[in-house]
């Protein structure tokens, strides 16, 4: 295994395999519908494959590769999607959304290059979801109100699974601390990424973690970001403390997207100005596509975050190694 897989000390999950999957229709079901009124967002339906080539598939961190094949009596190749942050800015426009209205969606992805461990898989189930605004609502007070909102459903949905399950006890603070990237290098100029977010994660409960994808005065950045969605000044990370692993839980990462200015400063940054030839990047340009706010909600981790699991394979059905596999049973640790 490629990462440290986490055994807490005589761990037992608290819910049965049936209990769990009843719990997991629940959080879904209700997160989605808290999720939809605070942010006023319709549900819509997306894809699961996309064109390669077509520039609306996510790069991530522009290293990892995408699962592609080709198509009987096609003359292209299709891309299984990473994520949907271009895709549902098109959508918005194609649907002829306004503003203040937004779409979310049952994201599901492949991330081959996914190193699997507690709080990862290759399999990627998100709510990826993004909203209309004006360019005056572009700015950090706007990002922080709407982070404050999804905070809000996510500790509104735990205390409602805590009653229908009450051998649950966990609690989730619903006031996030907002700290910037290199505010927290500063904070902690010898500590790694990681390990910041531990500390701070910690320390308040809720974070949310701001201006990731520049280099930071280390000469390092806090983590990659892709150059063509988040505008790198206004996005961030949501943190939640994890009891169960004693860490911090990435639970969201969402921004204000790239208006026409922060598109052409990005890609020259990251040498990807070619990217300009496609569509989606020319409709940013040109300023045909609406200013958005968006990000994704990891389904299962926050899942195994308010059902108090050790492992995100307790949630979700995946693929794990026979290390992984045979490490679990032995601990307690039941995959699905």
């Amino acid at each position: 295994m490629s990462r440290t897989l986490i055994i807490p000390e005589n761990y037992k999950s608290v819910l049965t395999l049936r209990e769990t999957q009843h719990a997991i229709k629940y959080i879904k079901d209700l997160f989605q519908q808290t999720l939809s009124f605070a942010l006023t967002l319709d549900r819509v339906t997306a894809p699961l494959l996309v064109r390669k080539g077509s520039g609306i598939n996510d790069d991530l961190n522009g290293v990892e590769r995408k699962v592609e094949f080709s198509i009987k009596e096609m003359d292209f190749e299709a891309e299984a999607v990473q994520s949907l942050a271009k895709w549902k800015r098109m959508a918005l426009y194609r649907y002829g959304y306004n503003e203040g209205e937004g779409i979310y969606t049952d994201m599901n992805a492949i991330r081959r290059d996914d190193d699997a461990d507690n709080i990862h898989s290759i399999f990627v189930d998100q709510w990826d979801w993004e909203k209309v605004i004006s360019r005056d609502k572009r700015n950090i007070d706007f990002l922080k109100e709407t982070v404050c909102a999804i905070v809000k459903a996510v500790a509104f949905t735990k205390r409602k699974v805590n009653l229908r399950y009450p051998q649950l006890n966990g609690t989730v603070c619903d006031t996030p601390f907002f700290i910037t990237s290199q505010e927290l290098e500063d904070m902690y100029p010898d500590k790694t990424p990681k390990e910041r977010e531990n500390i701070i994660t910690k320390k308040y409960g809720t974070v949310f973690i701001m201006q990731i994808g520049n280099v930071l005065k280390s000469g390092k950045k806090h983590d990659g970001r892709a150059p063509d969605y988040d505008d790198w000044a206004l996005n961030g990370d949501l943190l939640f403390w994890n009891d169960v692993l004693g860490n911090a839980l990435e639970i969201s990462s969402m921004g204000i997207r790239v208006d026409e200015n922060s598109l052409r400063s990005q890609l020259k940054e990251c040498n990807a100005e070619d990217r300009l030839s496609f569509d989606y990047h020319r409709m940013i340009a040109d300023g045909t596509l609406p200013l958005t706010i968006g990000g994704g909600i990891g389904q299962s981790r926050l899942c195994m975050l308010l059902l108090e699991k050790a492992h995100i394979g307790e949630v979700q059905v995946s693929v794990w190694n026979d290390e992984m596999i045979k490490t679990c049973a032995e601990n307690g640790i039941t995959l699905l």
